[in-house]
């Protein structure tokens, strides 16, 4: 028996994983961010010797995407990469989150696990309390949704909502939903 087929994680043991094969792709995702219609591009790829899925979002509809392109760039568009990893010790998965607000709100790794055959949810334990973020695939369709949920100060699990200082927004995600570029 060689030394590598007793390897638990490293990169003689690439990251399979059926459910985010399908995620795979280029996507459009449309729903609510504090009340305002979002449209992002999102790609999806394996990277690092299969070890990452790397989840590309970005704004392409919103208003601060509009201002952007018009050169009034008060409030920069959304844009986050998203890395979803597997720890075969730990039997879990991980996430990192990096996204346009900086170091401090990605400081927090993310673990998930499976909620169904069709749904993963990841739970940062970061700064502001809880969160959670399923990512789930409609089997009878292909596409995906997310949905983003934060424990509120009497510990009961809503909708996430958050404040961005900067420009003194509440933010709240709906579900959000991933359908096949065309």
């Amino acid at each position: 028996m060689s030394e590598h087929s007793l390897e638990v994680d490293g990169a003689n043991r690439q990251f399979r994983d059926k459910l985010l094969d399908e995620l795979v792709g280029n996507w459009r995702v449309t729903g609510k961010v504090a009340g305002e219609p979002l449209l992002h591009s999102c790609t999806a790829d394996w990277i690092l010797n299969h070890q990452f899925l790397r989840i590309h979002f970005l704004d392409i509809g919103s208003k601060g995407s509009q201002r952007k392109k018009a050169g009034r760039d008060e409030h920069p568009p959304y844009e986050a990469i998203v890395f979803v990893g597997y720890d075969n010790m730990s039997e879990r998965y991980v996430v990192h989150w990096l996204d346009i607000f900086g170091g401090r709100f990605s400081e927090t790794l993310g673990c998930g696990k499976r909620k169904d055959r069709n749904s993963i949810r990841f739970l940062f334990e970061g700064g502001t309390g809880p969160l959670q973020n399923t990512f789930t695939r409609n089997p009878r369709n292909g596409a995906w949704s997310m949905v983003i949920d934060q424990k509120d100060a009497k510990g009961k699990w809503t909708t996430f909502r958050t404040r961005i200082p900067s420009a003194n927004l509440i933010v709240r995600a709906d579900d959000l939903t991933f359908t096949v570029n065309p």
